[in-house]
This record gives C-alpha cells, sequence and structure tokens, in this order.
C-alpha cells in the first residue's frame, strides 16, 4: 500500500464530505437573511415562518459544516505534517485570521440570533443573521486564499529550508485565490437556491402553504437565474486565469497536448488505460482558442511542451495530472452548470408569464434539480485539486513530499475510520434536511406568544 496514495485518498474523502455542507451553508445564510429583512419591512408574518423555516434547516446544515472541517484541519498536522514544516507559516496565516475574524463571528451571532426573537428588537435581530452569513462567507474567503496559495505561491521567501511568509499583502490579494472566491461564493449562493426551489417545488406539488412557498420559490428562482450564470461567468475567467499560472493543469483539462495556434476544442474524448493519453477526440475546430482569446487564433500550450518546460524547471519527473480525470470532471462541472441555468430560466419565466399547468410539470423536476449544484461543485474541486498535481503547492512542494512519516497501515485504518463516520453524519443531515423539510412552515400564532425551541 503506497501512504502518498492512502493519505490523498483520505483527504479527498474527507473534503468531499465537508464540501457537501459548505455551499449550503454559504447561501443559505444569505436567503434567511434576505427572508428577515422582508419580515421587518413587511411586518407580514409570513415572512417570519419562512425565516424560520429555512433557518431550522440552515442550523442543521451548518452544524454538520463544522464538524466536518475541524477533521480536515487536523488532517494537516496528522497525515501531512511535512507539508505543515514546509509552508506552516505561510499557510496558517490565512487559517488564524479565519478562525479569529470569521468563525468567531458566525457562530457567536448565530447563537444571539437564534434565542434572542422576543429579546432584540426587529431590526436588530434581523442584524445578527446578517453577521452570520457575512461570517460563513469570510470564513470561506480565508479558507480559499489559503487555498489559492497552494495553486499559486506568492509573498514567501524560503529560508532553511522551509517557505516563510514575507508580504501577507499579496497572500491575500492573490488573483488565484480571489477567482477561487468569486466562483465558490456564486456557487454557494446557486446551491441555496436549487435547494430552496426544490423544497419549495415538493410543497406546491402537494398544495402544503401554497403562498408563502410561491413566495420562496420566487426568490430563489431569481437568485438562482443570476448566479448560476455568475458562476459560469467567474468559472470561465477562472479557467482562462488558470492558462497563465498553471499551464499544465489547463491544458490537461482540455486533453490538449501539443501547442497550437489555432487551437481546436475536444468535444469529447477517449483515453488509454493510463488515463494521461486521449486514444480518440471529436474536436470543434479553433474553438479553444476562442474560448481563451474571444478570437478564432491564438496560442495555446499543450501537454507536451508544458512538460518540457517544467522538466528544464524542476529537474526530470512526470508533470502530467491524470488528464481523464481532470478533462471529465470539467466536462461534467460546465455541463451541469449549463443545465443548471436552463432550468432556473425556465422556472422564472413560467412563474413570470403565470403558467400554472406547465409549472407543476417543471415542479416535479426541480425537486430532483436540486442534487444539480452538488454534482457541479463536487467535479469542480476534484478538477482544482486533482489538476495540479503532482505538486500540491505548485512548483514549490510536490504531494510526494508532503506527507506524515506514518505506517501506511495507520492511513488506511483512519481512513476507513474517516469513511464510516462521514457517511454516518451524511446520512444523519440527510434525515434531519428531509424531515424538516417536508415538515413545512412552523405553525402560525400570535406575535405576542411565548417562542418554543423546538420551532428552530
Amino acid at each position: 500500500m503506497d501512504i502518498v496514495l492512502l493519505s490523498r485518498w483520505q483527504f479527498a474523502l474527507t473534503m468531499i464530505y465537508h464540501f457537501f455542507f459548505v455551499p449550503l451553508t454559504l447561501g443559505l445564510g444569505w436567503f434567511v437573511a434576505i427572508l428577515e429583512t422582508i419580515y421587518v419591512k413587511t411586518g407580514n408574518p409570513m415572512y417570519k415562518r419562512l425565516t424560520k423555516f429555512w433557518g431550522k434547516l440552515f442550523l442543521i446544515n451548518y452544524a454538520m459544516g463544522v464538524v466536518t472541517g475541524i477533521v480536515m484541519e487536523f488532517q494537516f498536522g496528522m497525515n501531512w505534517s511535512e507539508y505543515s514544516r514546509y509552508v506552516g507559516d505561510v499557510f496558517g496565516a490565512p487559517l488564524a485570521m479565519e478562525a479569529l475574524t470569521a468563525f468567531f463571528l458566525e457562530s457567536t451571532f448565530l447563537g444571539v440570533w437564534l434565542f434572542s426573537w422576543d429579546r432584540l428588537s426587529k431590526p436588530l435581530h434581523a442584524a445578527t443573521i446578517w453577521l452570520v452569513a457575512i461570517g460563513s462567507n469570510l470564513s470561506a474567503v480565508w479558507i480559499l486564499l489559503a487555498n489559492g496559495f497552494m495553486q499559486h505561491p506568492v509573498g514567501y521567501s524560503l529560508e532553511n529550508g522551509r517557505a516563510v511568509l514575507v508580504d501577507f499583502w499579496a497572500l491575500i490579494s492573490n488573483l488565484r485565490g480571489w477567482f477561487l472566491i468569486w466562483h465558490t461564493l456564486s456557487s454557494g449562493l446557486t446551491t441555496a437556491a436549487f435547494f430552496v426551489v426544490g423544497v419549495s417545488a415538493y410543497h406546491l406539488i402537494r398544495k402544503n402553504q401554497v403562498e408563502a412557498f410561491r413566495h420562496s420559490f420566487r426568490i430563489a428562482a431569481i437568485i438562482g437565474l443570476v448566479m448560476a450564470a455568475m458562476s459560469g461567468i467567474s468559472g470561465h475567467a477562472q479557467g482562462v486565469y488558470l492558462r497563465e499560472v498553471q499551464p499544465m493543469a489547463a491544458a490537461a483539462s482540455e486533453a490538449h497536448y501539443e501547442t497550437a495556434d489555432p487551437a481546436d476544442f475536444s468535444l469529447v474524448a477517449l483515453f488509454d488505460s493510463t488515463g494521461k493519453k486521449a486514444t480518440w477526440s471529436l474536436e470543434i475546430p479553433k474553438m479553444l482558442s476562442f474560448l481563451y482569446y474571444f478570437k478564432f487564433e491564438g496560442e495555446v500550450e499543450g501537454i507536451n511542451n508544458v512538460q518540457e518546460q517544467y522538466e528544464a524547471l524542476y529537474g526530470p519527473g512526470d508533470y502530467v495530472p491524470l488528464v481523464a480525470l481532470t478533462y471529465w470532471t470539467f466536462r461534467i462541472m460546465v455541463g451541469v452548470g449549463t443545465l443548471m441555468v436552463a432550468l432556473m430560466a425556465a422556472a422564472l419565466f413560467l412563474v413570470w408569464k403565470q403558467y400554472p399547468e406547465k409549472l407543476n410539470g417543471w415542479l416535479k423536476w426541480g425537486v430532483w434539480a436540486l442534487f444539480l449544484p452538488y454534482i457541479a461543485n463536487t467535479a469542480g474541486w476534484v478538477l482544482t485539486e486533482t489538476g495540479r498535481q503532482p505538486w500540491i503547492v505548485h512548483g514549490l512542494l510536490k504531494t510526494e513530499n508532503a506527507v506524515s512519516p506514518l505506517s501506511p497501515g495507520a492511513v488506511l485504518l483512519s481512513l476507513v475510520g474517516f469513511v464510516l463516520i462521514y457517511g454516518i453524519l451524511m446520512g444523519f443531515d440527510a434525515y434531519l434536511l428531509v424531515k424538516y423539510a417536508k415538515a413545512g412552515l412552523p405553525a402560525a400564532k400570535a406575535e405576542n406568544a411565548a417562542p418554543e425551541l423546538n420551532e428552530y
């Protein structure tokens, strides 16, 4: 058993489990904040009930995300101690800022929001959930800036065999990180919008609390269309920038082997048993150049050329990632993303035109469509994290040199344990989300009635 492979599998699976919860938390917090603000502005108790309903689902998902996220950070010391030793001075800075600013902000005000419905004024109470949403997304910003360093290391110098932070501003202004932030935050809102649309569609089909869920459906459809389109735009911008800072990852995602001007776009490709060499490809002439330059000309570097450059720069070695994986995860992400834009556009059009009979048919699809963002998000992160291999920090530290000196058996045991525990947690989260989503809105009650904890 290969300890590097086992450690990679462990981190990959825990990351996928963790990121199952993260996008919904990032987006649903904003949605709850918007609903409570509407309640404060209008005084309509329906929006208060909607706020509490979606807030309960937010709380369930948030709790699971925190648990899984803590385990991921432990792994940097457990399975990746050489990585922590080598770049911990740089990588640890944004993680420390995340804990000191964002996490304390979101966790503190989440408690205030939960237990102060009748203790704070309406505007002040609404402000607390806005601070929760800001804190959740600020937390993601710091973490993604840390990941941006792994993708494109800046702001450091090598001293005594390790990377030392010398320019904090360069670290936090890293464009690679900010492209990740733009794409991830818009994807979070897209995920939340599809979740709200899907749950609302479930209740609309069954004629449950129709007026309330029609409002949440409309708001989410608008947000979903805008953010799904924004995710596509940010993803494309990130891909264009990727060609500059990670040319191998960019070339691998397109299965583009030879430098060409103009360059053709591979629509579908088949690969050999190694997963690194395409055996057949259906191509659109000149389209890859167009995607990069918005004109049907322009040089695009190929995998073979970049391999030669990397050998000259970093020494002999295989610098080609698993091309088949990066190629197909990219196309899954783009394909599902395009489908999401189309579905949200159709939903918004039908709502706008008020075609109830046609909308009812769409609603049946809308319930299942809530899974689409999860597919796109997972594919996107697999693409991001595998596309830079063999590097854990691009151009600075290889993955094989970053693992802890552990026995393969110990890593295998922890891998199995994490898979089982995380599987149980994910199942528990799904059970609670389904249970309370099906339950619908809390019963209407007088404004001055005593609150009950089980409302939340």
